[in-house]
């Protein structure tokens, strides 16, 4: 990677030497990430980064500061006139460094050449630890997908414990969760005017510790929702489940409540979320100056996820998908806040630009792909609605489901004089379109859109399992849904003349899961000639609704029991299913096949005279 197009000066400086250039006398905000420098609005540290200097300010960035050494990485540019900011990066650091069976992975996609180890476990909390050592009288705001998912008592997979809030062990002065621009704007207000960072506790979107118990917010915040204390938690996994309802909820709320909870002596509070931003102020933050290239520290080296999507534009953000598994609208609401179509065409045109545009954009998404503008169609029913999905069980009535806007936006793309073809990377809810009712002439004329003119060979989308029970625990639609698209997808193909195919995601052990569900799975999957390659065990992340049943044992909404695998044997009998071709597997799935009555004492026969883990499939 060389970069040649853009000047040092043209980003955010990283070192000493770089302020001095610039001609700074000082720095009012050091920003601390666990991920490598690039300057492109899909990565979290720049875009706060921008926004700030946007303000005014003067912002330096550290990326991926040595922890292990003299500490001479926090200490390099001295004291920030205003704070320390912090993220752990664009993914949980345990995550990022983990599998599901809790390996340590080979390669860190956020860090030149994927070189592993470049962050600490828990580096958010690491991070503002020594910090808070260094500087203990200077202000510490953490923020990014690792604290927002980290704010409350929540299950960590990784040392299998309760962990109380992020901000009980990193001492950091203030929280920020979700997507934090409009929090981090007015906290940089707040403090530029002098207001200590003890005081500012009006700013929606944040969370701080206090030592005194909350009585007076009931006059300055309206509603408050006091949760089971951290060690009740500890004590009773029903009660730390019935946490998660509340969080779940008020997290998806147009107005959200306050949310209060006693960690030992100290009391949590975190404030609700801002509405959902209108066009303008969504655009503001994506038209910001970025070079789009990773920082010129790393010439010659490969970051892999930038590489992903460097010539990619979210053109959207959030989700009301609601999934069970994920994590997007813990972090940004399920409410959609869209850009305008000339905000996205200044995009369009400034990746047409990069000295490496070979005339492909790799996608043109968002959390989900089709969820662009889509909103109520009563605004007034929306502000009032608890329902953490507005698409599960059923897509709800008052949902305008219309794709006509993201035909408009795709033909904008195609009609770019250097652009030769814009993809679709995000996935797609195909339940949009083929759930009952949802199959209008406008939103079928999408779908043939995209796989016309919009697959660069492989669309991949996410049915994650066949059994209708494991995808009513997962909030998923039917699987009889997904086989509408490949028949839908494949007819399109044949018209086209086109040889494209359909990759399906799937997982396994996930919470409502069990053996049979995944012989099943196979059986399915097979019959419909699927050889699976994009497979997933299940793993718990902070703040899903998966995760708080694998960890309490019930549904928090139900308190109903929910079987989920959770030791190594169980799990690797749920895994196995997906690979019956390699022969290591075949024999000890044709056994459990008979044992659970799925296949005839004729190995090469199923129950219902189609397929066989082993045998061709037969039609």
């Amino acid at each position: 990677m060389t970069i040649s197009a853009n000047k040092m000066g043209d980003w955010l400086p990283t070192s000493a030497k770089e302020i001095k250039a610039l001609g700074w006398e000082s720095v009012d905000v050091i920003l601390f990430s666990g991920d490598a420098y690039v300057d492109h609005p899909s990565f979290g540290a720049a875009v706060i980064g921008r926004v700030l200097e946007a303000e005014g300010l003067r912002v330096a960035i550290i990326p991926q500061p040595n922890w292990r050494d003299d500490l001479r990485d926090f200490k390099k540019l001295g004291v920030p006139n205003l704070f320390f900011a912090i993220t752990g990066g664009c993914m949980d650091s345990m995550v990022n460094h983990y599998t599901a069976n809790k390996r340590l992975r080979s390669d860190d996609a956020y860090t030149p050449d994927a070189r592993p180890g470049m962050r600490p476990d828990y580096a958010t909390t690491v991070y503002s630890n020594v910090l808070k050592d260094l500087y203990p009288n200077v202000p510490v705001i953490i923020g990014g997908i690792e604290a927002s998912l980290r704010r409350v008592t929540h299950y960590d997979y990784w040392s299998d414990t309760l962990k109380p809030s992020i901000l009980f062990d990193s001492k950091a002065d203030l929280l920020v969760y979700g997507m934090g621009e409009q929090a981090i704007i007015e906290i940089a207000r707040q403090m530029k005017s002098g207001m200590p960072v003890e005081k500012i506790r009006n700013v929606l979107q944040t969370a701080w510790l206090q030592n005194e118990p909350p009585i007076e917010l009931q006059k300055q915040l309206g509603t408050i929702i006091t949760l089971n204390s951290h060690e009740v938690c500890l004590a009773d996994k029903i009660k730390y489940a019935t946490n998660f309802r509340h969080v779940e909820e008020q997290s998806n709320r147009w107005h959200g409540a306050t949310l209060v909870q006693q960690i030992g002596d100290k009391w949590l509070v975190i404030n609700p979320q801002y509405p959902p931003m209108d066009e303008g102020a969504i655009d503001r933050f994506y038209d910001l100056p970025y070079t789009r290239l990773p920082h010129p520290r790393y010439n010659g080296k490969r970051i892999p996820a930038y590489e992903m999507i460097r010539h990619s534009i979210n053109i959207h953000r959030g989700c009301f998908g609601g999934c069970a598994f994920c994590t997007i609208s813990a972090h940004q609401g399920k409410f959609i806040a869209s850009r305008s179509v000339e905000s996205v065409k200044k995009e369009i045109d400034a990746i047409t630009r990069m000295p490496d545009f070979k005339g492909y954009i790799s996608d043109v998404g968002g959390p989900s792909a089709n969820m662009y503008r889509m909103k109520g169609k009563n605004l007034d029913q929306c502000k009032q609605c608890r329902r953490p999905s507005c698409i599960d069980p059923s897509i709800c009535k008052n949902l305008d489901t219309s794709h006509l806007s993201l035909l408009d936006i795709y033909q904008l793309a195609d009609s770019h004089p250097l652009v030769k073809k814009a993809f679709i990377g995000s996935g797609i809810r195909y339940d949009l379109i083929f759930a009952e009712g949802q199959d209008t002439n406008g939103n079928l004329d999408y779908m043939r859109e995209v796989i016309r003119n919009h697959v660069s060979g492989r669309l991949k989308v996410a049915p994650e399992h066949t059994s209708d029970d494991v995808l009513k625990v997962m909030r998923k639609p039917s699987f009889n849904l997904f086989k509408k698209l490949l028949a839908f997808f494949t007819e399109e193909n044949t018209k086209a003349g086109l040889k494209q195919q359909l990759i399906p995601y799937f997982i396994s052990s996930h919470p409502g899961s069990k053996k049979r569900d995944m012989a099943q799975l196979m059986l399915e999957t097979k019959r419909l000639d699927f050889k699976l390659e994009q497979v997933q065990d299940f793993t718990p992340t902070p703040m899903t609704l998966a995760t708080e049943i694998y960890y309490s044992g019930v549904n928090p909404y139900t308190l109903k029991p929910v079987y989920t695998a959770k030791t190594k044997e169980e799990k690797l009998e749920q895994r196995k299913f997906f690979f019956w071709y390699k022969p290591e597997y075949q024999r000890s799935i044709e056994k459990e096949l008979r044992d659970l009555g799925l296949i005839s004492e004729d190995k090469n026969t199923t129950k219902k005279g189609k397929t066989t883990p082993h045998g061709r499939t037969r039609r």
